[in-house]
């Protein structure tokens, strides 16, 4: 079974390696943030199951950071909170978290929540997972295996690998995949698909039997000839 990656958005050390020491115990894998800018950061380049997040933090609060996370994602959010207030508790959920656990806390709650947060997931969610040869990818969890090893993938690099697959066998113009990938508004430089395919490449298809350079053109996801 595949460890759940985990993120930690927590300023406070002592309650960082706690945490840290407590999930890991528990069989997840952890990623660590003392403030929401790197929270933010790791957010973007990782695929998470579910983000632990204070509220109290330097540079960029918590609320802040919970309503960026959740106009991009829907992905799971517990806030730990100092903040006992009924209104504070209110705004949260409004502001998007899924659950909060008021500080200090106990252990063994903070876990019940998180399994009741993986476990309502499951059950309301339709798996949607996308094959081509040996590569999966989850559209819901945002996960990707190459055969069953869980390879993690920047947000960028799972967007242009998504597109590639909803349109296996097709020659995709640059063009055509920097407005579906980046954005019709983006204005750099073509050649970044270039560096995004070679990581894609490497992570996935190292012999390039499958992403495919069609020359002068563009590339297509496609078996071997």
């Amino acid at each position: 079974m595949l460890k759940k990656n985990i993120l930690i958005i927590e300023d406070d050390p002592k309650i960082r390696r706690y945490l840290e020491l407590e999930l890991v115990h528990e069989g997840y894998n952890i990623d660590l943030a003392i403030d929401g800018s790197d929270g933010l950061k790791l957010f973007r380049e990782n695929n998470y199951a579910l983000i632990l997040l204070d509220l109290m933090l330097p540079h960029m609060s918590g609320e802040e950071v919970c309503k960026t996370i959740r106009n991009e994602s829907n992905i799971p959010i517990i806030v730990l909170t100092a903040k006992d207030e009924i209104f504070s508790k209110i705004a949260l959920l409004d502001l998007g978290a899924d659950d909060y656990i008021t500080k200090p806390f106990v252990i063994g709650e903070l876990l019940a929540r998180m399994r009741v947060i993986f476990r309502n997931k499951q059950a309301f969610t339709d798996k949607k997972i996308l094959k081509f040869e040996n590569i999966s990818l989850n559209l819901n969890t945002k996960e990707v295996l190459l055969d069953e090893t869980l390879i993690t993938l920047t947000k960028t690099e799972y967007n242009l690998l998504h597109y590639l697959m909803i349109n296996k066998n097709l020659v995709l113009s640059r063009e055509n995949i920097l407005e579906n990938v980046w954005g019709y508004d983006y204005f750099g430089d073509g050649k970044i698909i270039d560096m995004y395919i070679k990581a894609l490449r490497k992570k996935l298809d190292p012999d390039s039997k499958y992403i495919k350079t069609i020359r002068g053109f563009g590339y297509s996801l496609k078996k071997e000839d």
